[in-house]
């Protein structure tokens, strides 16, 4: 049952990265008990088949370009991620926020600044559904350049 479990494993880790937390739930429908699945995964780990780092690489790089430092930090708890690689790629996030939160109003927005309240609430609305920090949704809405 082992080596089938770990063939299950390693067929879902062909298709994309999986956490441990998010491969071990996968798993557990086809383990007798608990133990098998630890077996599995240490082992995937030992020959470098499962990486948080990679885990955190791939989602980070994937949802740079279309959302926020706040919303790829709960994507990524949600994942499984422990909180010192959550923590880690955080603080790589924080600096481009601002340049990430331009980019996406731009492709929405067209670079068009709010001409009255409601437009810039409907902007600063679609920003923070998308994970940007207030401070920073209104340097970009308020046309200010500086960080």
């Amino acid at each position: 049952m082992t080596k089938s479990l770990l063939a299950r494993a390693l067929k879902l880790l062909a298709r994309r990265e999986h956490t441990r937390e998010e491969l071990a739930r996968k798993l557990a429908p086809h383990a007798e008990d608990s133990s098998e699945i630890e077996r599995v995964l240490d082992e995937c780990e030992r020959q470098g088949w499962l990486s948080e780092r990679r885990v955190v690489e791939q989602l980070v790089h994937t949802r740079r370009q279309r959302y926020g430092a706040r919303r790829i930090e709960r994507d990524l708890v949600r994942k499984g991620v422990s909180g010192e690689a959550v923590a880690a790629a955080m603080a790589d996030l924080k600096p481009g926020e601002l340049d990430a939160a331009r980019e996406v109003w731009r492709r929405k927005f067209g670079g068009r600044l709010p001409r009255n309240a409601a437009e810039r609430a409907r902007q600063a609305r679609f920003l923070q559904g998308r994970g940007f920090e207030l401070e920073v949704i209104m340097k970009v809405i308020g046309g200010r350049e500086q960080n």
